[in-house]
């Protein structure tokens, strides 16, 4: 609608809905603020207490070795076709750990050594009672020759995967 003699009728308010505008916009973002705010304060505050029993330990490097001394030589100290240096028995034991920490179901954790290697495939995670659990396999390839050996693990309440008898 046209005012008979008056111009400018428009920018004269352009300013005013500007103003408007910017403190929609900071109200906008102090009203997203807070929510978010208040949201890591409280992930964060459940990230810096014990969590209970049911809580996993962050494993740095040595942590990753008393998880690995939990698997009692795990399934590749069973296969007697060959004899492992002690530097090879160390990544076959890291890839068993890593298979069963943290790789999908089926998805092979491969290692290299010195003339020879393997591959740790576990199986989709099971509950036992109140343990999870996973079946797994370790092939050990040695001179182009494969052996399998197969075997389950349950994780302990220290976050430990131990192997079943």
């Amino acid at each position: 609608m046209r005012i008979a003699g008056v111009t400018g009728f428009g920018a004269a308010c352009r300013p005013l809905r500007e103003e408007r505008r910017s403190h929609r916009m900071k109200t906008g973002l102090r009203g997203a603020f807070f929510p978010l705010l208040l949201t890591v304060l409280t992930i964060s505050g459940c990230a810096t207490t014990s969590g209970g029993k049911g809580s996993v330990p962050v494993a740095g490097p040595q942590g990753a070795a008393v998880y690995i001394t939990a698997l009692q030589g795990g399934l590749v100290s069973r296969n007697t076709a060959t004899q492992l240096s002690k530097a090879d028995l160390q990544r076959a034991l890291e890839a068993e750990y890593r298979a069963l920490e943290a790789a999908p179901g089926g998805q092979p954790v491969v290692w290299q050594g010195s003339g020879v290697s393997g591959s740790v495939v576990a199986a989709a995670p099971y509950q036992v009672g109140s343990q999870n659990c996973r079946q797994y396999s370790h092939t050990l390839t040695v001179d182009g020759r494969q052996t399998v050996t197969r075997g389950a693990a349950c994780r302990n309440e220290d976050g430990a995967w131990a192997p079943l008898s």
